[in-house]
């Protein structure tokens, strides 16, 4: 059986050669939050900064906006086009719930009871404005996600708040660093 890679470019698809015999889709997804992400990351460092009783840095004025989605809506959006989505075709991921990290941050510390933890730090290098995606495409084959931001948020937490062994020898001083780009790693 031959395979064709198709690609879509500007609304017009294309066949090509089928030099890696490959039927592809492609899936695009906006930032994922959940249990198991790297202390690195904006929610799982916030999460524990907060249970360490450390300040939280928000880069800049914290009006940077993401399109957050629970991991779990995302591996149910690629199993989902996997068995549904037309072969060739590229679909975006996103839950449709912009937050600025800010927003973000201050609902973590809610959930936590630690609201005044929050700390304003200079804003990293090439930091982006907004993170979204047009996620139109894979709803119209009839996906949508099943985690609300503070449903997913509330379970991510509760995650690190119970799984402290899973983390503990990862979020290390320069991890856990307010502006890490300024160390020398």
């Amino acid at each position: 059986m031959l395979y064709i890679i198709k690609r879509k470019v500007n609304n017009i698809k294309v066949s090509e050669c089928p030099t890696f015999a490959r039927n592809s889709t492609i899936t695009r997804c906006t930032n994922n939050y959940g249990p198991y992400q790297f202390p690195e990351k904006l929610i799982p460092k916030a999460i524990i900064r907060a249970k360490l009783n450390m300040k939280i840095p928000i880069y800049g004025t914290g009006k940077n906006v993401r399109d957050w989605i629970y991991v779990l809506d995302h591996c149910e959006a690629i199993n989902f086009v996997l068995e549904r989505g037309e072969r060739g075709e590229i679909y975006n991921v996103s839950s449709g719930e912009e937050k600025t990290n800010l927003e973000a941050v201050s609902e973590i510390l809610r959930i936590i009871d630690k609201p005044d933890l929050i700390e304003f730090v200079e804003d990293r290098p090439g930091h982006d404005v907004r993170y979204s995606l047009d996620s139109s495409k894979i709803k119209m084959l009839g996906w949508k996600p099943k985690y609300g931001f503070e449903e997913g948020l509330k379970e991510t937490v509760e995650w690190y708040l119970e799984n402290e062994w899973w983390w503990q020898h990862l979020a290390d001083e320069k991890i856990l660093h307010p502006t890490p780009w300024k160390l020398k790693w």
